[in-house]
């Protein structure tokens, strides 16, 4: 493995060096790019350390001192670092190098994507670009100058505002760009090749105009609609909800398809994956146009949450991300259905986070070291970071959160901070005290609540015990009581009455809340909205779940009593399995699922939500041992049962959401379509162990081949295509080759294509995906092809990767190992299936352990893999 330090945050100190200006000049061509480099610094403070500037995989050409070229025994440039041992205490220092962008498939630094230059500097690319004190405490105004060739490159960006532009001799020419706002180096970003812009503009608040570009290749010209409404709303959102108004003359954003991350948010220059920018009805579906409004929000949020004020250090990279991911949240929620956004945010953390937490790779909010810091842009670190930024707003109240973000721009606007800093400002602008709370910030895993409940009729009291703990995680073998609100409401048993709402704040290990007044029995809609991230065990009765599914009115605590009754089923069907018999669907379950699909009073989105039974993910959980085949055959079981019994009203359902209206997208009608395909899945849920009349599946899936044909949008389609697919071979290959004929020439549909025969949970998927690794559609230089094949296939259809034969195990293996050369960051996300091996039964945990080892030994393995092994083979 390639060694590299660990990096502690005990260990932080000011830097030696500041930066106040960079002047860059770039002389583009694509195997030699000269990259020139002027800073002009200081000694931060007095000391006698040598300057100590970052580079990496670039060819040093020279290094100037105040204007004087330096000699090479005046300097040393190895591992990584140009060392220059005496500078005095003002200076300028030049650095000129080449890269080379065509063979850079690790596509960290400045590379080429479909023939045009791209760059991405989070968290450490810059100095694959030049030598610099890349840090992001060190913030600099940057200018920046690109020449290139005019054909290849007519278009041609930075960060800030355009300031010159011009003709130069040769074919030539240059753009000059200068951001007047300092910044760290990770938001540098630079732009150039042969793209059109789709152009609008913004009036702030203020009533300053910013012109609003969006860059794509000609190809995409029709897609970005959407893209630009979604910015629109995202700047008024910011102005109403903080006021708070963008801050230079334009707003850019160009759309690539290679690209490691979803989106990156460079000051005034946002570079994204074209997935999270390019839409139309035929391409893309209802998820992909939310998913750009959610996107397309957080990097204009990030201006202020990210960009305005940054990170002090790495360790604190939740400051930024965590908060902007809680301000997309809340974004989102206003744009369309509140209660279906808390739903899929909670899901995102009990499906994923959880596992995130409960693994080998557990880290805090704030992580204590790190090895490799991509390894650390984690769901612990984005989404968990929101939920803790949730809390804050939970119990300071919307005014009291607003009051505090206010003090945290107006303290720290310009700065580079940290967690702690942000929550100072929460507590001084509300006098309230948060010290217990930060322990959100230092201390991993998932805290569990045992929760216990007691009526006294004659007393007229409600008792509720709430006990606390959390898991031992790496490095934590003991954890203090954490601080958090816990939302809960008091309902009648005979009639649902609302008769109290309370938010409890539970800050200890054993505590006890008494309720008194209470004249009748009482049910607890308890953890409302899910208003902390932790598991919750409580004893509750079948009929008691039913009536909360019936009479709650906390959408995300109806759909949690419907969570939570299908996994008491669920739970008994996997013990069945491994005893060698069948189980049935309980009485009390399709009694409760009869009356949510026949309720008309509710959202369709939520009923969509209400009626999905728990993931295999969030069912394994439960378990201790988990064994993959009897999970998804006990699901898959469970769907069958449910879209049997109940056929008749699942047809008429889906009969009366059919619309020959044409396609449009709104918040409404996505939740039309998702309840529809929805009642589409279970009228063609399969059962290998119940089987079936041959003619009557027949007739289903010639219902789900019929709305394939006749959908005028993707949402549809791919709805009715996956049902197919996941139901019969046969039918499911004629709309798959019907759909790529139909759409070879659409990248991002091409991955839909390839992901829907990844996640086939049918016999013989795995063979297909090797297949299609040699397919022209498919290459190992895109990263969204990578997760649409391999990353589907390993983390998504966990019951063929988990094959009892181990070769899902090997075909993963055999391509971090050949990704880890080319492109780390790839291939350390693919790990993530193999590290909670120690969850499964003792035949694959020894299977999956073979191909970790094996990876751990690869000659020369980056640092990003290295470290994720590591920790997953630690006892």
């Amino acid at each position: 493995m390639t060694e590299k330090e660990t990096i502690y945050l005990k260990d932080y100190t000011q830097p030696p060096f500041l930066v106040d200006t960079v002047d860059l000049h770039f002389e583009l061509a694509p195997d030699s790019t000269t990259v020139v480099a002027t800073m002009k610094m200081r000694m931060n403070g007095d000391n006698s350390e040598p300057l100590i500037l970052y580079g990496e995989n670039i060819a040093l050409d020279e290094v100037l001192l105040n204007g004087r070229l330096l000699s090479d025994s005046e300097y040393v440039f190895a591992d990584g670092k140009l060392v220059i041992e005496k500078v005095p205490s003002r200076f300028t220092v030049q650095i000129k190098n080449r890269i080379n962008p065509e063979n850079n498939t690790a596509l960290e630094g400045l590379y080429r994507s479909s023939g045009n230059y791209c760059s991405q500097c989070e968290p450490e690319g810059f100095r694959r670009i030049t030598c610099y004190p890349d840090r992001p405490d060190i913030m600099a105004v940057f200018t920046t100058t690109i020449v290139a060739n005019k054909k290849e490159c007519p278009v041609m960006l930075a960060g800030g505002n355009l300031v010159e532009e011009g003709e130069l001799p040769d074919g030539r020419h240059f753009a000059r760009w200068h951001d007047p706002h300092r910044k760290p180096s990770y938001l540098f970003a630079l732009v150039a090749g042969d793209l059109v812009c789709i152009e609008d503009s913004y009036t702030t608040i203020s009533g300053r105009r910013v012109g609003l570009y969006i860059y794509v290749e000609e190809r995409n010209r029709d897609k970005c609609e959407h893209a630009m409404e979604s910015l629109r709303k995202s700047m008024q959102w910011d102005e109403e909800k903080y006021g708070l108004e963008y801050d230079l003359d334009r707003y850019m954003i160009v759309a690539v398809d290679d690209f490691n991350m979803g989106a990156m948010e460079n000051k005034g220059l946002n570079i994204f994956n074209s997935k999270f920018v390019l839409a139309r009805p035929e391409t893309a579906t209802d998820q992909d146009y939310e998913g750009i409004e959610g996107v397309i929000g957080h990097e204009y949020f990030h201006n202020w949450t990210g960009n305005r004020i940054t990170c002090r250090d790495w360790f604190q990279l939740s400051l930024k991300e965590g908060l902007t991911v809680f301000r997309d949240q809340e974004f989102s929620g206003d744009m369309g259905s509140r209660p279906v956004k808390r739903i899929n945010d909670a899901s995102v953390i009990r499906n994923f986070q959880f596992r995130e937490d409960a693994g080998p790779i557990s880290h805090s909010v704030r992580p204590d070291s790190f090895v490799e810091i991509n390894n650390f842009y984690t769901l612990t670190v984005y989404n968990k970071g929101a939920e803790v930024i949730r809390m804050i707003h939970t119990f300071l109240g919307k005014a009291g959160f607003r009051r505090g973000m206010d003090l945290y721009f107006e303290r720290h606007d310009g700065q580079a901070v940290t967690c702690d800093d942000f929550v100072r400002a929460m507590e001084d602008a509300n006098s309230f005290d948060l010290s217990q709370f930060k322990r959100w910030y230092s201390q991993a895993g998932t805290p569990e609540l045992e929760v216990e409940t007691s009526y006294n009729e004659d007393e007229r009291e409600y008792r509720l015990a709430i006990k606390q703990s959390c898991p031992a995680t790496p490095g934590q073998e003991r954890k203090e009581p954490f601080f958090m609100p816990v939302n809960i409401a008091l309902l009648l048993k005979k009639n649902g009455e609302t008769i109290l709402e309370e938010t409890l704040t539970v800050d200890k290990e054993k505590e006890e809340f008494v309720f008194s007044g209470i004249d009748e029995p009482v049910a607890c809609s308890f953890l409302r909205d899910f208003s902390a991230p932790v598991k919750v065990n409580m004893a509750r009765r079948e009929d008691e779940l039913a009536f909360l599914m019936a009479c709650d009115s906390n959408h995300f605590n109806r759909w949690d009593a419907a969570q939570q009754l299908a996994m008491k089923g669920m739970l008994d069907g996997v013990s069945a399995w491994g005893a060698g018999s069948s189980f049935k669907v309980a009485p009390a379950f399709h009694e409760s699922f009869a009356l949510l699909l026949a309720d008309k009073q509710v959202e369709p989105a939520f009923l969509a939500l209400a009626l999905t039974i728990p993931t295999e993910n969030w069912i394994s959980q439960q378990l201790d041992v988990v064994d993959p085949e009897a999970v998804f055959s006990t699901r898959q079981s469970f769907c069958f049962q449910l879209g049997s019994e109940h056929r008749d009203a699942l047809l008429a359902r889906y009969q009366q959401l059919g619309s020959d209206r044409p396609y449009y997208y709104s918040s409404s009608e996505a939740g039309r379509r998702s309840l529809r395909n929805c009642l589409l899945r279970y009228l063609l849920s399969v059962s290998e162990e119940d089987g079936v009349g041959e003619g009557e599946r027949n007739v289903d899936i010639a219902l789900g081949e019929a709305q394939y044909h006749e959908a005028d949008n993707m949402t549809d389609k791919i709805s009715a295509l996956a049902a197919v697919v996941n139901a019969k071979r046969e039918a499911g290959d004629r709309l798959l080759a019907d759909f790529y004929k139909t759409w070879e020439d659409e990248p991002l549909v091409v991955d839909k294509w390839l992901s829907m025969q990844a996640t086939c949970t049918l016999a013989g998927t795995l063979a297909r995906v090797k297949s299609l690794t040699a397919h022209s559609a498919f290459s190992l230089k895109n990263p969204n092809k990578i997760r649409s094949l391999i990353g589907a296939f390993c983390s998504a259809n966990h019951r063929q990767f988990h094959a009892r034969s181990g070769e899902g195990y090997v075909f993963l293996a055999d391509y971090i190992i050949t990704l880890d050369s080319l492109n780390p960051q790839i291939a350390a996300q693919l790990l993530t299936p193999l590290t909670s091996w120690r969850r499964y039964d003792q035949s694959r945990r020894d299977l999956i352990k073979t191909q970790l080892i094996r990876i751990r030994d690869k000659k020369d393995l980056s640092a990003d893999v290295g470290e994720i092994v590591s920790r997953s083979l630690l006892k």
